[in-house]
Parts: C-alpha cells; sequence; structure tokens
C-alpha cells in the first residue's frame, strides 16, 4: 500500500508518558495488520505533550513488537548528534531485524542555526509573503515564519542543551555523506554494528534549501513536509527533482509527502475528534512545546483571539478531516498535485482508540480506490 504512518508518541491529557509509548506500540501493531508500508516515528524535544525523544529507541521497540512492516524514523535530527552514533544505534537494530529499517535524517539543527542568525542580522527588508492559493485542487497557505520560532527565548535555551557545550552545527551535506560512507564501508573508521546495514536512508524537508538539495544529489529518496509546512511544499519537491542524480539507491527521484488527517464514520465526529488539533498547534507555535492533546472539552473551552486564529490557520486549513471517502480523496489530490509516490500520514486525537480507527477507516477507503 502506498500509505505510511509517522507517530509523534503524542501523549493525551490525563496521560503519561508510559500511555504514549503503549498506544505507540499497539497503534503500530494495528497498521502492520491494516496494510500500512511504513512505520515512522519522530524526534521531539522539551515537548509536555509529545513523548518521541529518542527515535533510535522507541524503533526498537516497534521492530520487536511487528513481523513486516518497515520502521524509521521521521526523522532522526543530525544537528543533535554525530553520523557514527547515528549510524551504530540504527545499525544494532538492523543487526536484529534486517532489512525492516529507514532511516529518516532531518537537519532541524543547521536550519535553527541559520533562522536564527537572519534574524539576528537581517540582510533587507522582509519581502512579502505569497498569497493563498489553490494549485490543481491543493491549498498552498500563506507561508508560517519559523524564525520568530526558533528564536523564542525558550527554545533558545533548550537548544544548547541539546549540543556538547561549545559544539558548533556541522554542515548537513558533510553529515550526510559520512553516515554514507559509514554504512557502505568507505569511511576511514568502521562502525560496528553499522557497516554493511541494510538501511533505506532517506532525507526530509520543509523547503527547497539544503536538505533537498543533498537528497537529490545523493540520488536518495526525500520526504516532502506538507503536515507542517504546506506553503513550501511545492518548492521542495520541485528543487529536489531539479538536483536528482541517479545512485545505486535509485535511478529516478522518489517522493514521500506528509499529511495531517482524522477519519471517522460521519464528518460531525471526525470533525469533533479533530478539533483540539488547533489549541496543540498554538501550544507548539507560542514556543510552549507540544502540550498534552486536550480533549473536545477541553479545547472548546480556549478563549481564541484573532491573532491566535492566524496563528495555527494554514495548519488547520491543511489537515485532512471528515468520513473516509472524502479524505482519501483530498489525500489523493496532495499525492497526484506533488506527483508523490507515497503519503505519510499523521492522525492525533485524544483517545487511542479513536486514533486506531482512523488508520483502519482510512487504509479501507484508500485500498477501495
Amino acid at each position: 500500500m502506498t500509505l505510511s504512518i509517522l507517530d509523534l508518541a503524542p501523549i493525551p491529557s490525563g496521560g503519561t508518558a508510559a500511555d504514549a509509548l503503549r498506544n505507540t506500540i499497539d497503534l503500530a501493531r494495528q497498521a502492520e495488520r491494516f496494510g500500512y508500508r511504513r512505520y515512522w516515528v519522530a524526534e521531539h524535544h522539551f515537548a509536555p505533550g509529545v513523548a518521541g525523544s529518542a527515535p533510535a529507541v522507541l524503533i526498537g521497540l516497534i521492530a520487536a513488537a511487528t513481523s513486516t512492516i518497515r520502521v524509521g524514523s521521521g526523522a532522526v535530527q543530525l544537528g543533535h548528534q554525530t553520523p557514527l552514533s547515528v549510524v551504530e544505534q540504527f545499525g544494532l537494530i538492523d543487526a536484529l531485524y534486517p532489512g525492516r529499517l529507514d532511516l529518516g535524517i532531518g537537519r532541524s539543527g543547521q536550519r535553527r542555526a541559520e533562522l536564527t542568525a537572519r534574524q539576528a542580522a537581517p540582510a533587507e527588508p522582509p519581502a512579502e509573503p505569497p498569497a493563498e492559493r489553490f494549485v490543481d485542487g491543493l491549498l498552498i497557505p500563506k507561508p508560517f515564519d519559523f524564525a520568530k520560532l526558533v528564536t523564542h527565548p525558550q527554545l533558545a535555551h533548550y537548544a544548547t542543551l541539546l549540543q556538547q557545550p561549545g559544539a558548533q552545527t556541522p554542515d548537513f551535506a558533510g553529515q550526510i555523506d559520512d553516515v554514507l560512507a559509514f554504512l557502505d564501508g568507505t569511511h576511514e573508521a568502521h562502525a560496528v554494528p553499522g557497516e554493511g546495514a541494510d538501511l533505506h536512508v532517506w532525507i526530509l524537508g520543509s523547503s527547497g534549501g539544503q536538505s533537498a538539495q543533498v537528497a537529490g544529489e545523493r540520488g536518495l529518496p526525500f520526504a516532502a513536509n506538507y503536515h507542517v509546512s504546506p506553503a513550501s511544499v511545492l518548492e521542495a519537491v520541485e528543487a529536489y527533482r531539479e538536483a536528482f542524480k541517479p545512485s545505486a539507491a535509485l535511478a529516478e527521484p522518489y517522493i514521500v509527502v506528509s499529511a495531517d488527517a482524522v477519519v471517522a464514520q460521519d464528518e460531525a465526529t471526525a470533525r469533533e475528534l479533530a478539533s483540539p488539533y488547533g489549541l496543540w498547534v498554538r501550544s507548539i507555535r507560542t514556543g510552549a512545546g507540544a502540550m498534552p492533546f486536550p480533549t473536545p472539552a477541553e479545547a472548546a473551552a480556549h478563549p481564541w483571539t484573532d491573532a491566535d486564529r492566524e496563528l495555527v490557520k494554514d495548519r488547520l486549513d491543511t489537515q485532512f478531516v471528515g468520513t473516509p471517502g472524502q479524505v482519501a480523496e483530498r489525500l489523493d489530490v496532495l499525492r497526484r498535485v506533488i506527483g508523490a509516490d507515497e503519503l505519510l500520514v499523521t492522525t492525533i486525537t485524544h483517545d487511542h482508540d479513536d486514533r486506531v480507527r482512523s488508520y483502519e477507516l482510512l487504509a479501507e477507503a484508500w485500498n477501495r480506490r
């Protein structure tokens, strides 16, 4: 199936990290039964509502609990650790569960440093952001300014805790080259375990910047980020395709695109289940970190301001919510416009059973198309 899952291991309001991790293990088992192709977990830190701070550890647990579904990261952040440590971690898991691992890599550490520098010394007045538009039925909203978020004082402090004192974030392209060299045995040092591991290396990206360029130039598959940065997804995949060079891994470009979705048997129920999403996104974009995912009643009690609504508008407008048929149809539009080979779906609801059921209904509808 061309549907896969990205799981943040969300902690529900009133729940614990242990609850979230048990839910993730259960959802992975169910996803395998439903026929999803991949099950990826993300890396987040200092987030009260997200338990996925150590992707390699969680991937090992998921691989042990499943049999056939591919398991991977969406994404490990190379700005926080060395290429050697990442290859050793994933090589260790591959030694026990060979041929099932996807090593998805992101550059949030590098991007944070770039945005911070740009915010501190702007070269010229910022250009007027492009207006919201539709491209062949796909909404491309106005861009969100991530520079304001990454320079939030609390987040800037957290960034210093993710690296050794005095450490500087290395060049992303060089780090990727080191990862590939450790895996294929051409590095001067040898990763044990890791060298020769049967890992599929992916690059994740939100724009047409270095991630897309590196993925294309190294001939690696690319995961484009519509669910977090929908305004720049088209430029990301265009830059990847333009930079692509055939490699031992791929003869031609290969793209997966991410999307947020909530599915229920009827549209009203789906919208009720998805209603806390805006408040949850607000907690991220105000610099507090993802809050424990609220109940619909808790979300309804929040006193929204116009500034709040504007802060999360792009994410709410690009979330896919509705019946199985409605969501499958909209996801197919996303797949077609992007020219994606796969879709990577993120679903967050307060109650675990609702999340499992959403993925089940979506898989059934997608397979019928």
